[in-house]
């Protein structure tokens, strides 16, 4: 069984652990956090030890591979010493906020052949992947456009916001990498556009924005359009849309629970959606470890690696750079 240590026990990594502990081909090998008492709870909660340090748990020998939940800032620096370590990797996305560090730490980790995974779980739900395969397979024909809504159910708090490195980087970059995912081609021109509807002050603030509707567009002239808000009042909000010469393909909202209902006075009515991202994506989260083991166990090639990582950044500054500008800007611009 696969080894592997979470790096990072908030939100996100807590969840990460109780899956690696209930996967049949992984074994939680411990956990860190540099806030110590909230990695002791979830030590505790789940029976496995808890490092006083990266160094220790890197240094173990009952690690295989990491996964890297921490804050973004240390994000690179944990990939690699963890490549240096000779551990396998799955980091949360994104590598860092500044596209420099990201090929900075690209050109110092060269040439391992170690797998190094990125937390782009929204390519493991089944409906999404489920219009690629739709796409593939031909049933739609010759791809035109892609259509990607993502709306969360609320603004997160005023201080995550003003960390978050800004919506491109921080929210639109899972429909970057989504649209990349989709489209089965390199993005070559963006534009994008950014409103303050939600709350102006703290966007003001920021400088950034709550609302975004970006256009991509790929070298054959397929299109991809994303809409991102960062508040739906209805709950949370996940739809992929590709539309082609032979039909379409689409993968739907989560719901609560799957019965609709039909009386005299409405049709159709139906539960409200899923309202918080673990819950929306657990079956990916699950599957994402499942192919992480894969790669490790296996030798499989990771669905989705660190250059995947790096193409959504470049998007996501491509997207700052033209909602500034006010026009189309082409990838090459950015490197």
């Amino acid at each position: 069984m696969t080894g592997i240590a979470v790096l990072g026990t908030g939100r996100i990594g807590r969840m990460h652990a109780e899956n690696i502990a209930a996967h049949p081909r992984a074994r939680l090998a411990g956990v860190y956090d540099i806030h110590a008492p909230a990695a002791a709870e979830v030590a505790a909660q789940l029976g496995v030890p808890q490092f006083d340090s990266v160094e220790a748990a890197l240094a173990s020998a009952e690690v295989d591979a990491v996964l890297i939940a921490s804050s973004t800032a240390t994000h690179a620096d944990l990939i690699e010493q963890s490549v240096a370590a000779g551990k396998a990797i799955l980091c949360e996305k994104p590598i860092d906020l500044s596209l420099d560090r990201v090929n900075a730490c690209a050109t110092k980790i060269a040439g391992t052949s170690l797998p190094i995974m990125l937390g782009f779980v929204r390519r493991f739900d089944s409906g999404h992947a489920g219009v690629r395969h739709a796409i593939e397979s031909g049933r739609i024909g010759e791809l035109h456009q892609v259509t990607i809504t993502s709306r969360d159910p609320g603004m997160a708090p005023d201080a995550y916001i003003e960390a978050s490195g800004g919506i491109f980087r921080d929210m639109t970059i899972h429909d970057f990498d989504m649209a990349r995912f989709i489209l089965g081609e390199e993005v070559t021109e963006v534009s994008a556009t950014g409103s303050r509807l939600v709350d102006p002050a703290l966007m003001q603030r920021c400088d950034d924005y709550d609302t975004v509707t970006v256009v991509l567009k790929t070298e054959s002239g397929k299109q991809a359009i994303i809409t991102n808000s960062r508040r739906a009042v209805y709950g949370y909000d996940q739809r992929v849309e590709a539309f082609g010469s032979a039909g379409m393909a689409i993968s739907e909202n989560r719901t609560l629970d799957q019965v609709r209902l039909y009386g005299a006075e409405f049709t159709d009515r139906a539960a409200p959606l899923k309202n918080f991202f673990i819950d929306r994506y657990a079956d990916a989260f699950a599957a994402e470890i499942g192919a992480f083991v894969d790669a490790i166990e296996q030798g499989k090639p990771v669905p989705v690696g660190f250059e995947d990582g790096r193409q959504a950044l470049l998007l996501a500054e491509a997207a700052i750079l033209s909602a500034a500008e006010g026009r189309t800007v082409a990838i090459r611009e950015i490197g």
